[in-house]
């Protein structure tokens, strides 16, 4: 099984030099500054770089990563500046363009291409059996969906979809208007990221948020970045760690691949990092197999542990767990019973590092009285990663190093507002005390039954379960995994709906009937109907709530804010007569928000904080006085078997990747400048001696086929092989191209989140697939 081919993969030539030793620095500033003129010209662009990130203008469209107290003018990163570009741009698409190419044509179209073509600026339509889109005005628009919703047999036909970018105020309203409909069908893109984390966390320290601030970074003695890689993913981090290096902090590195940016950082926002050298801030770098970080965190708390009972009074914190902590006994007896040679041969198996170099990292940890744990997909999208996830938790409760400054968990969210979502409701498995709370506000019974997540609703909608799909944002196909599954079952629904800033694949894959409605983004100016600017809220990777004002002029007038898409919608849907006042939170976001606060917990004064520069700060019940709302009302250990990804001969497992011009699935452009990869993406990252031993040689093309247990051949053809330095018995590349490689029944426990970096891989000769005629 394969992706429906789009553009010849044969034309990817890509060509490849040796890696980067180091990350930003001029090439970076010099790139920014080329991409946003061609895309938006240089006054309207430089206005966005301006204002992106700053306390009266916008948050940046793509990475969470927080602002610090004191803020840089250029407070952005490369990819930042990108996403600025492309949302400031000039390019347009209207309904011209749509006229010019048939759905057909786009469905050949390479996701890169699609987005090139600039934001979208008039609602459009495709009829059932139509070949083209057509302009549609927003009224008939909205009547359409009303149509198919009130043509449902259930409200649990409809799934309502929600990307990271979405608003405070937005996606309060839209996990509303879902729940006024009458389901839980709110699946987000933290079901494929971060839900790992949030049940994990959840289950042992009662908020599945990290718990850290940005202080606590500098005052750290140790930081681990584990299955992280912020010179790509969220390279404004890298500033933040330069800091806490300049402070004495002590970094550890724990990846399948040497990155860039985590070797050594040259700070545009200095001289040093812009003339000199820069900074080297990692001091010990752990090359870890894919999905080994399980058995690395048990081997550090296995030797703790073993300190702690020898007699080793600074081993464990052992005044804060008997305070905090419940299930210690059991952790340390399940930890301790297995034989010494059978454990460390298991956990060399699965992490391919020496019980020396594992000893390395313990000295480090035992020279750190404060430790945080960062980490990323590289832990999250495993069949073990909740798990993993409790063990790194083990490891912070046992030197007390949650609750307290410079220590605790910091999983890195990846878009922007991604945890705002989560916050204002949008999750398929809400609390009973959030819908008590919104049924009491507005007057109605919520539905109490759980919804469907990610995974779930792409199973439904393949069964036939879905008759109306809505986007809110996002790249559904291409971000999910499982391609040619996904896009099949989007075909089996009556009518898909895409809420949208820009051209993507999600909008060539549709249901019988499919509505494209233009949206503006986070730099556009949002104005109510008597002229008046509003602002919008959003949430970043620590807890931090702040206002966001777009300042450029948007492309069309037919563009519409997120917030008047809800509510018009609801009002054709539910009525002039509904409980709940839609136009009256289209005319003013001010009475949203008093609706959130009194919803919402931690949102009191709404209003007056956000309106406050640098915004303000949510509790989190662990971090500020070590209360823990779980179960027990302690912080939980946990008793984690040690597993790890299991990998016959002959195969390797990969793990998909971004390349740093992309952004998720948005893609800038066709370099990995780190990585030494050009004019390409569809490259696969060998280790030399692996390739030698499979026969691949150096620059040969090979289809990647992945292996499950159901038997069924997924295929992405035509990859580059490129020898990297990566750990052996691994591979990487870069999604959404490998994202038909990812089965969709293949997810981690707990969480069901999609195994994308866990999938093992054969390699067979290149298909040769050309265009299809």
């Amino acid at each position: 099984m394969s992706a429906a081919p789009r553009e010849d993969p044969r034309q990817d030539d890509p060509r490849v030099e040796e890696p980067k030793e180091s990350a930003v620095g001029l090439p970076a500033i010099a790139n920014s500054l080329r991409v946003v003129g061609r895309q938006a010209g240089a006054r309207r662009g430089l206005r966005g770089l301006r204002d992106v990130n700053q306390a009266g203008g916008f948050d940046c469209p793509g990475c969470a990563w927080p602002e610090p107290e004191r803020r840089h003018t250029a407070e952005f990163c490369e990819n930042g500046a990108k996403a600025v570009a492309e949302e400031t741009t000039q390019r347009a698409v209207p309904p011209e363009f749509f006229a010019a190419h048939p759905v057909a044509d786009l469905a050949q179209r390479s996701g890169y291409w699609l987005g090139q073509q600039g934001r979208l600026t008039e609602p459009m339509y495709l009829a059932e059996g139509a070949t083209h889109y057509t302009p549609i005005s927003w009224e008939a628009a909205f009547d359409l969906v009303a149509e198919e919703l009130t043509a449902a047999d259930s409200p649990d036909e409809a799934v309502f979809y929600t990307s990271g970018r979405t608003s405070n105020e937005a996606a309060f309203l839209y996990q509303l208007f879902a729940r006024r409909l009458g389901t839980n069908n709110l699946p987000d893109c933290s079901n494929m990221c971060h839900e790992s984390s949030g049940s994990a966390l959840t289950e042992t320290l009662g908020v599945g948020k990290g718990s850290v601030v940005l202080d606590d970074l500098q005052q750290a003695d140790l930081i681990i970045v584990a299955g992280q890689n912020p010179g790509t993913n969220h390279p404004r981090m890298l500033t933040a760690l330069e800091r806490a290096k300049r402070a004495g902090t002590a970094i550890m590195t724990v990846n399948p691949l040497p990155e860039a940016g985590m070797r050594r950082f040259k700070n545009p926002q200095s001289a040093r990092g812009l003339v000199g050298g820069g900074t080297e801030l990692t001091d010990l770098f752990l090359q870890i197999r894919v999905g080994g970080d399980l058995a690395l965190f048990s081997a550090l708390n296995r030797l703790l542990l073993q300190a702690a009972r020898e007699g080793d009074d600074g081993a464990i914190d052992r005044e804060f767990i008997d305070a905090h902590t419940h299930g210690f006994a059991e952790f340390a007896g399940g930890l301790l019973a297995a034989d010494e040679a059978a454990f460390w041969a298991e956990v060399g198996t699965a992490t391919g590092l020496s019980r020396e170099r594992i000893e390395q990292a313990l000295a480090m940890v035992r020279a750190a009285d404060r430790i945080v744990v960062c980490w990323a997909m590289g832990l999250t999208q495993h069949r073990h990663a909740v798990p993993t996830i409790r063990e790194v938790v083990n490891f912070l409760l046992l030197r007390g190093n949650v609750g307290r400054a410079g220590a605790g968990v910091c999983p890195v969210r990846g878009h922007s507002n991604v945890q705002g979502d989560r916050t204002m409701g949008i999750v398929e498995r809400p609390a009973p005390a959030f819908l008590d709370a919104l049924g009491a506000e507005f007057g109605f019974e919520p539905p109490r039954e759980h919804g469907y997540d990610t995974v779930r609703a792409i199973q439904a909608m393949r069964e036939g379960a879905v008759r109306v799909f809505f986007a809110m944002g996002g790249n559904f196909v291409s971000a999910t995994p499982d391609t040619a599954v996904t896009e099949d079952a989007m075909r089996r629904c009556r009518l898909t709906v895409h809420v949208s800033t820009k051209l993507n694949r999600s909008h060539a894959v549709t249901g019988a009937r499919a509505l494209i409605l233009p949206a503006l983004g986070r730099t556009d100016r949002d104005l109510a109907a008597d002229g008046s600017e509003r602002f919008v809220t959003v949430e970043d990777s620590m807890g931090v709530v702040h206002a966001s004002r777009g300042r450029a002029k948007p492309l069309s007038s037919q563009m519409r804010s997120e917030v008047d898409i809800v509510t018009g919608l609801a009002q054709r849907v539910f009525g002039a007569d509904d409980p709940v006042p839609w136009q009256e939170f289209s005319a003013d976001y001010d009475t949203i928000r008093e609706r959130i606060e009194r919803v919402v917990p931690g949102f009191a004064a709404f209003n007056a904080r956000a309106r406050r520069p640098g915004g303000f700060t949510l509790p989190h019940a662990p971090r500020d006085d070590r209360r823990f709302p779980t179960a027990t009302g302690k912080a939980n250990f946990t008793v984690n078997e040690m597993t790890a990804p299991q990998v016959p001969e002959g195969r390797l497992l990969l793990q998909t990747i971004r390349s740093h011009d992309q952004f998720n699935t948005t893609i800038y452009g066709l370099d990995d400048r780190y990585r030494g990869v050009h004019d390409g993406r569809r490259v696969v990252l060998v280790h030399p001696d692996d390739a030698a031993h499979l026969g691949l040689a150096e620059g040969s093309y090979t289809d990647l086929v992945s292996e499950w247990n159901d038997g069924v051949d997924r295929r992405a053809p035509h990859f580059k092989v490129v020898y990297y330095p990566t750990a052996r018995g691994c591979a990487a590349a870069y999604y959404p191209e490998t994202n038909v490689l990812v089965p969709l029944d293949s997810t981690a426990e707990t969480s069901n989140t999609p195994t994308s970096k866990s999938i093992v891989v054969r390699f067979e000769a290149d298909s040769g697939v050309t265009r299809p005629s």
